[in-house]
């Protein structure tokens, strides 16, 4: 099977149990294609962490950085950041001490935006004026799941006018992309006034904010999973899925690379480290989908 999917021996691929994985890939294509869905992380998983020797921005950097919050707005969000990132990333905290304090940022700091009066018709600018970039072989990656009707399901915490406008520039946001996401609410003259609910954060990525789930129950024949993240908050992204066979978990560790190697090998099924690219992704996906 490595020779169907030579990107596996990548020097950027860490494999705890290799067998296990070969055998839910080839379990995948046995399946084939009508049983497969994707669902996927988008900041610093579809997206880069790193470009041109710095950090690339997610989605909600894209806006706290851009012309449209003002130098004290952009202190402050800064300040939330320095304040409660440490606690997003600390491993002496147990989940349910993060969750709360989790709800308690991205609220401070989507209220803070909702104060910046900006315009919807600012937002494809923004983005564009950005240092976004999505991970190479990103083009193969939508149009092959495109063209094989293969429903990819991207769950982020950032924001998703943000996240979708950076897919429609890229030319790749196809009738198969689903995005549950922190949407904002416009008024009726285009002006940011909230966001809507429910919220997403980091460690609440499951059926809670899935309510009902029903984008899932309409797949229930989608049996085999490939799931793509970069956290520890990404793994429970498919608990909503009715009905699982086959789960391949990719995690792309980007940062702190040494220290969080085990934690990761334990909780993925197969490791990405500082790799800025989508060819392991790619090169599963070519096995299964191309007889």
């Amino acid at each position: 099977l490595l020779l169907q999917v030579p990107e596996l021996e990548k020097a950027t691929v860490r494999i705890k149990h290799p067998e296990h994985v070969l055998q839910i890939i080839h379990s995948m294509k046995e399946q084939g294609m009508n049983k497969l869905q994707v669902i996927s992380d988008f900041d610093m998983t579809l997206s880069r962490f790193g470009c041109n020797g710095r950090r690339c921005p997610t989605s909600h950097n894209i806006l706290d950085n851009s012309r449209v919050v003002s130098e004290d707005g952009k202190k402050k969000l800064k300040d939330l950041l320095h304040w409660y990132y440490p606690i997003e990333i600390d491993p002496n905290r147990t989940l349910e001490e993060k969750r709360p304090l989790m709800v308690e940022w991205w609220s401070r700091a989507h209220d803070l935006l909702s104060q910046q009066k900006i315009l919807k018709s600012d937002i494809a600018e923004i983005v564009r004026e950005s240092d976004v970039m999505l991970r190479d072989g990103f083009k193969e990656f939508f149009d092959q799941l495109h063209k094989y009707n293969v429903p990819l399901f991207i769950f982020s915490a950032g924001v998703g006018d943000i996240l979708e406008e950076i897919i429609r520039q890229a030319s790749v946001f196809h009738p198969n992309v689903n995005v549950v996401s922190n949407y904002m609410d416009f008024d009726d003259n285009g002006v940011l006034k909230c966001f809507k609910g429910p919220l997403i954060h980091t460690y609440n990525k499951n059926n809670t904010v899935l309510q009902g789930t029903e984008y899932f129950q309409q797949l229930s024949s989608r049996t085999s999973i490939i799931l793509l993240g970069d956290s520890m908050g990404d793994l429970t992204m498919a608990d909503g899925v009715p009905s699982v066979e086959n789960i391949l978990k990719i995690g792309f560790l980007n940062d702190k690379v040494e220290e969080q190697r085990g934690k990761y090998l334990d909780a993925y099924d197969i490791v990405l480290e500082s790799d800025e690219t989508l060819d392991v992704v790619n090169g599963i996906l070519r096995y299964i989908l191309i007889e």
